[in-house]
């Protein structure tokens, strides 16, 4: 969390960083303990630079690329399943075969989030937006995740200014659930 570098740069590394959690998971048993660990830390990193996306990315993207409103509208439809496979998943125990199912789900339909957004939306945003513009995103997604929830929140409002407005309180609660219970760490 927190890179450096222009917004586009920003996401691309978050981008590996959900990916590397995704193969450790992949790399252990079924029902092993740490699976709920590397899930954990995969939904903390997601939720943050979703909720960044939600924040800053996609009005950039309605502002500056041509057919920007309906790219935004797809990549809005496609945090909100990711959020609701998230919040399923929270509650699962690494052994119960629901866990492994929705993991599966969740990390296919993120790699295909990802390889979109990196093939298609990035693109498009670099070649209509001013490089300082990109750069001022970059800051303002890193602010953000710092005080991003870290759970999963589907009810939650999902474009400015809502969720501008209510993010950082659910983000203090989460990370404050978070230390109590020691979610995202190793025992």
């Amino acid at each position: 969390m927190g890179h450096g570098g222009n917004v586009i740069d920003e996401l691309v590394t978050d981008h590996r960083e959900v990916e590397e959690f995704f193969g450790r998971i992949e790399a252990l048993p079924a029902g092993a303990k740490d699976r709920r660990l590397y899930a954990d830390q995969a939904t903390m990193e997601l939720v943050r630079h979703s909720v960044a996306e939600e924040m800053y990315l996609y009005p950039a993207v309605r502002e500056h690329v041509p057919g920007g409103d309906a790219l935004a509208d797809k990549e809005l439809q496609d945090h909100a399943q990711a959020e609701r496979l998230m919040k399923d998943l929270e509650g699962r125990r690494p052994d119960d075969p629901e866990f492994d199912r929705l993991i599966g789900m969740l990390m296919s339909e993120i790699r295909a989030h990802v390889a979109d957004e990196e093939q298609n939306l990035f693109p498009r945003l670099r070649a209509a937006c001013p490089a300082a513009a990109l750069d001022e995103l970059g800051d303002k997604v890193r602010r953000a995740k710092k005080t991003a929830p870290t759970r999963p929140h589907p009810a939650a409002p999902d474009k400015p200014p809502a969720n501008k407005m209510l993010n950082p309180g659910a983000g203090l609660v989460d990370r404050l659930r978070d230390a109590l219970t020691g979610r995202g760490k190793p025992d």
